[in-house]
């Protein structure tokens, strides 16, 4: 139940951290993509964002498998750190490429911000939704 719970967490980060975000970044200027992208992409023609959501949610997997059984500042910072480099690092050097796309330095710093943004909301929706335990001291 807790690796439901964890891709779950990833999924719902997704949605509202990272496009929250991302929106933030739009209204702004920032960025010159809308958020919520509804095009479809291949092979099942699915919305890029549903698209985007779902690799959310195997990603909260991978980082709860590192920081599931972390005390309280582990599990946060980690969350972070770790939601703000992996998801980054393999957009840039393997996704980007592979669709054409341009890397800079500008996606990779806005990369680590909104993924970074993404951890927090992954810690929050599984603090939220039970999947840590209580550590031994409060018990």
């Amino acid at each position: 139940m807790v690796w439901f719970k964890a891709f779950v967490s990833g999924f719902l980060a997704t949605l509202i951290f990272h496009q929250g975000l991302f929106a933030v970044f739009y209204y702004a200027g920032v960025v010159p993509s809308a958020p919520f992208n509804l095009s479809p992409v291949p092979p099942l023609g699915v919305p890029a964002v549903l698209s985007l959501a779902f690799f959310g949610g195997l990603w909260g997997m991978v980082i709860w498998a590192i920081i599931g059984r972390m005390a309280a500042l582990g599990f946060w910072s980690l969350s972070i750190i770790l939601g703000a480099i992996g998801p980054t690092v393999v957009a840039m050097l393997v996704v980007f490429p592979m669709k054409g796309l341009e890397v800079t330095g500008q996606h990779w710093i806005g990369g680590l911000i909104l993924n970074g943004f993404w951890g927090l909301g992954l810690a929050v929706f599984l603090a939220l939704m039970g999947a840590r335990r209580a550590p031994d001291a409060f018990r």
